[in-house]
């Protein structure tokens, strides 16, 4: 199922590296990735696992939180121009994006808010972090020339087909229609799905709830993404949802997503 040429890009949300150590190396060694990244490590840098992780054959860099949120972005290649956080000036504690060159590609490993429910604080934060978000990616990058990855749990499933229960979740903070407009204005900086054209009948998901045996039935959405500028998204040629990780004893409840890039 996993791709097998070219160069690989993945995410993962990895709901707590603590708790998921072993997957990670273990994808990491199965799936041979070139660049991984992570979100929800719900652990402090200096908790990281960066010896294994180079064990592996990658560096990783780190922008981590206790408890709560924590992002990262794993190479097989060296890694520069880090940069932690959406740097727009804003007192925002949440470690939620990190971003890295690499072979001439800017790779951003991003964890957008959930949101809780639709009309609270935290949705309204949500709103305002993907804004945010929009006006850093038109401050930093020209989408027609730069070659960049936004890569990560957008906690947002863009259509109806990436819902198995449209009915359960299409008014929830995963599926809205603030939400969409709001991802759809990300979007509009010059950034492509670029999962979307090898799955156009939809159906595919990436986070099925821990709750009511969300995986078993069905019921998941897709809202684990790559978006990438132009130049970059011509280069891909593949796309896939590794389902067998969320078959695993104590799985996350997402699953890793890899494109494959020319």
């Amino acid at each position: 199922m996993l791709l097998h040429t070219g160069m690989k890009v993945a995410t993962w949300n990895v709901n707590s590296i603590r708790a998921r150590r072993q997957h990670v190396v273990d994808w990491l060694d199965a799936a041979q990735p070139d660049l991984l990244c992570l979100q929800e490590l719900k652990v402090a840098d200096s908790d990281f696992p960066f010896e294994e992780v180079r064990e592996c054959g990658y560096e990783a860099e780190v922008f981590g939180q206790k408890t709560y949120n924590g992002v990262a972005i794993l190479s097989r290649s060296p890694l520069s121009n880090v940069v932690r956080g959406l740097d727009d000036g804003d007192d925002d504690a949440q470690a939620r994006l990190i971003s890295a060159d690499v072979e001439g590609v800017t790779v951003l490993s991003a964890y957008f808010p959930n949101g809780g429910e639709v009309g609270s604080d935290k949705f309204e934060y949500k709103l305002r972090w993907m804004q945010r978000l929009r006006q850093m990616l038109q401050a930093r990058f020209d989408p027609k020339v730069d070659q960049v990855a936004l890569c990560g749990d957008f906690n947002v499933a863009p259509q109806d087909d990436d819902i198995g229960r449209p009915s359960e979740w299409r008014a929830s903070v995963l599926a809205c229609d603030p939400v969409r407009e709001a991802l759809q204005d990300v979007a509009s900086f010059g950034l492509t799905d670029v999962f979307r054209p090898f799955h156009p009948e939809g159906g595919v998901f990436s986070w099925w709830d821990y709750r009511g045996r969300g995986f078993e039935r069905g019921n998941g959405l897709r809202i684990d993404h790559v978006y990438a500028t132009q130049p970059l998204a011509e280069r891909t040629i593949g796309a896939v949802v590794d389902r067998e990780e969320r078959r695993k004893k104590s799985p996350s409840d997402h699953a890793p997503v890899m494109v494959e890039l020319e």
